[in-house]
């Protein structure tokens, strides 16, 4: 019996010596369970971040492939459960610029994000070129449509920004220090549930405090100018009359002639120099949306019924219209010049030029093609339907 008693604490107390210590809850934050460390976190396609510039983008520097440096302005949670805190770094790099000029004070950027690196250390790198996954494990998987090519798979940013600054080409900053901007994730994100909730018990970053601009221009002060100087001329001489001696009789006057008047000389007049108007720094950049959006149209063809956000196609030539790159917008769908159905959408950008026109379908549980994404021939955008997230 002694035996057995000793043999039953020993085992107790290896159990107990095995089990890893528990972290210490920090004040104020919510204590992490283990199934909360062990599950994974997907953010949604169609996400938006916003980001906060930690270096300005400056005009001179300012080209294709360079870098761009940002924090997350504002948390992002998902179900209830943060995602990506507040005070995360995001590096990225510019894909297209069009810089402003004298007619168009405006400038363009689109950038693609590469990397997200948390307040402990832990980084996503966001990759390269994906697809968009848009079902839940267990939900119907995307087919291509019958008799049409498949859409290509891998063609789609992860995390893009379409930015649109109002500013003069005067200006030396396109984006300053502090700008927000919006990161659009095209693709779901997939981030370590422990690893998020590590990056959270980590001291919060300090309220964003308005950041210095980075701007070197200094107003210009104009000058009053200085007045005309006058240098009086001199002034001329009235001259004598001539003078007459009578003669006597018979004997003609003795005329002796007068002096001639002289004329004077004119004012000398140096002018003075003209006043100079002060010399304003052009304003601040400021993001905005593009008052003139472009407007496309573009066609799609079914070869068999389709159901696209609920709403029943029959098998037939189409056009779709909207205006934008979103990443939400409103989509027209027509049929010979009529409406037939309105539709909400997700435009999303691509790495790459499509090859043709291309319908992706997916099949619902009672065997029927609901219409999940368009690509067009030569285009770097699609159009997604139906998808999950906000």
């Amino acid at each position: 019996m002694r035996i057995l008693m000793m043999a039953v604490f020993l085992t107790a107390f290896t159990s107990e010596a095995q089990t890893p210590p528990q972290p210490p809850d920090l004040p104020g934050r919510a204590p992490v369970t283990g199934s909360a460390v062990r599950t994974g976190i997907i953010v949604p396609a169609g996400t938006t971040v916003a980001l906060a510039l930690t270096s300005p983008i400056m005009a001179s520097a300012a080209k294709v492939g360079g870098s761009v440096y940002a924090e997350t302005a504002f948390p992002v949670a998902v179900n209830n459960q943060m995602a990506i805190p507040v005070g995360s770094y995001v590096q990225g790099r510019i894909d297209t610029l069009t810089r402003p000029g004298w007619l168009s004070p405006h400038a363009q950027l689109q950038i693609h994000f590469t990397k997200i690196i948390f307040a402990n250390g832990y980084t996503v790198e966001l990759g390269g070129p994906q697809s968009v996954n848009t079902t839940q494990p267990g939900a119907e998987q995307s087919t291509p449509a019958p008799e049409t090519p498949a859409a290509a798979a891998d063609d789609v940013i992860p995390a893009v920004a379409n930015v649109y600054v109002l500013v003069s080409s005067r200006s030396d900053v396109l984006l300053d220090n502090g700008t927000q901007v919006e990161m659009v994730l095209q693709v779901p994100l997939r981030l370590n549930a422990g690893q998020v909730a590590a990056a959270q018990r980590q001291p919060s970053p300090a309220a964003f405090a308005p950041l210095k601009s980075a701007t070197r221009c200094r107003p210009i002060p104009g000058s009053p100018g200085t007045p005309d100087t006058v240098i009086p001329g001199t002034p001329g001489s009235p001259g004598t009359p001539p003078t007459v001696i009578p003669g006597a009789p018979g004997t003609p006057d003795i005329v002796i002639p007068g002096t001639p008047a002289t004329p004077g000389t004119p004012d000398t007049v140096i002018h003075g120099s003209p006043s100079t108007p002060d010399i304003p720094c052009p304003g601040p950049p400021a993001v905005t949306s593009n008052p003139k959006a472009q407007e496309y149209r573009e066609p799609f063809q079914t070869g068999v019924p389709v159901q696209v956000s609920g709403k029943p196609l029959a098998a037939g030539s189409y056009q779709v219209t909207w205006k934008g790159l979103g990443p939400r917008t409103q989509v027209d769908i027509l049929q010979n010049g009529k409406l037939v159905a309105g539709v909400r959408a997700r435009a999303v950008l691509l790495d790459r030029k499509s090859p043709a026109d291309t319908p992706e379908m997916r099949t619902n549980s009672d065997s029927s093609l609901s219409l999940q994404s368009l690509r067009f021939a030569g285009q770097t955008f699609a159009l997604y339907f139906d998808l999950t997230g906000p």
